[in-house]
């Protein structure tokens, strides 16, 4: 069966983690040298954001990428505000599930819900957001299920939409549900850096 094979990455990982602002912050090093920071809810165990690092061609760090939570600004500085004031009634992607959904937000869309359609493609294992108005088009993968070697169900997706947002859902199999729940124990046996003991301890 394929799905330890991600656990037992994630159990060889280097860990570090830290608890700040109500969310454990857990730091991975992998053997290949990629780095993934995930957040969680210190109360609900919910993901709050999870982001990849790896090696430039030069062996220097790259720049974090975001796969779970809130879409990194790239514009800085004293433009910032001109440039986000233009474009903000672009539609915004972001990734934020819940315990038991894998769930996408896309804001600044208005049109109504029946303008959209959103289907599987299992064969490129991914979903795919089309408007009849074809005013919006957007292709997306789910890598939890990639790197669980997981199939794309048809039936665990669904969405809705409301407040110019539209939201797409799609339930987690069993399988995910089961592993998340491990790694939870797994994390909660690493001491935070900051704890009472100052201990950081690194599995």
């Amino acid at each position: 069966m394929a799905v330890p094979s991600w656990l037992e990455r994630l159990r060889a990982a280097s860990k570090t983690a830290l608890v700040q602002d109500g969310k454990r912050k857990v730091h991975y090093l992998f053997e290949d040298g990629k780095e993934m920071a995930e957040e969680y809810d210190v109360k609900s165990g919910q993901l709050v954001s999870r982001k990849w690092r790896e090696k430039n061609t030069l062996g220097g760090s790259g720049k974090w990428q975001v796969e779970v939570g809130e879409p990194t600004s790239p514009l800085l500085g004293a433009l910032e505000s001109e440039l986000i004031k233009e474009s903000s009634s672009n539609p915004v992607f972001m990734r934020k599930d819940t315990l038991s959904n894998f769930q996408w937000r896309i804001r600044n869309l208005p049109y109504p819900k029946e303008v959209y359609s959103v289907s599987v493609e299992k064969e490129q294992r991914c979903c795919v957001i089309r408007t009849t108005n074809k005013k919006y088009y957007k292709k997306f993968s789910i890598p939890d299920l990639d790197r669980y070697q997981l199939p794309l169900d048809a039936a665990a997706l669904s969405f809705t939409h409301a407040n110019n947002t539209l939201i797409i859902t799609y339930q987690k199999p069993k399988e995910i549900l089961a592993a998340e729940e491990q790694l939870q124990k797994e994390l909660k046996k690493i001491k935070a850096a900051n704890n009472e003991e100052g201990d950081c301890k690194t599995q």
